[in-house]
């Protein structure tokens, strides 16, 4: 059987009767897709921000040889909810992006919490420039993760909302 070629009018694998409906996307997808790929940005830079967050940990632990437990702990949930929220990003599971914000935002929290000792270090006695870097590189990347969580919770909000089904109105 001959085929037609690409000036025909339609497209290929059809019956022509879709042709209409298959040019047009709904704008919510094109903002979920937007939304996921602005997410994905988020979730690997919170990544990054944990990675530091590590490595502050591992300096100080080497430094007084006691380990933040609390710092470790935020952590640990911080990186099990970004699994999750990978999850749920690739997949577009609703529930795995709220555990993610939910799980996420709780580990920042966490963090903030815990920087206050570090904060009150480094405004106490700034004349330490060792100790002093070390609690300012802290407190520098708490705050970073904090604002990314902030920017992020936005972004998850606006993604969950366009991904639910449209409301039908009768």
């Amino acid at each position: 059987m001959h085929q037609r070629g690409p000036g025909s009018g339609r497209p290929s694998g059809t019956d022509g009767s879709d042709f209409s409906y298959r040019m047009v996307v709904d704008s919510r997808y094109k903002k979920v897709a937007e939304y996921k790929s602005r997410l994905s940005v988020l979730i690997f830079t919170q990544a990054i921000i944990q990675l530091l967050a590590a490595v502050n940990v591992f300096l100080s632990t080497t430094k007084t040889e006691e380990l933040d437990k609390i710092a470790v702990s935020s952590s640990v949930i911080c990186f099990i909810s970004l699994f999750i929220g990978e999850l749920g990003r690739k997949r577009s599971r609703a529930s795995f992006l709220k555990l993610y914000m939910l799980g996420s935002s709780i580990a920042v929290l966490i963090s903030t919490a815990n920087l206050s000792r570090s904060a009150y270090v480094v405004i106490k006695d700034f004349s330490s420039w060792g100790t002093s870097m070390l609690e300012l590189s802290k407190v520098a990347t708490g705050l970073l993760g904090f604002v990314v969580q902030l920017y992020t919770i936005s972004t998850m909000t606006s993604l969950i909302r366009n991904m639910a089904p449209p409301k039908r109105t009768a």
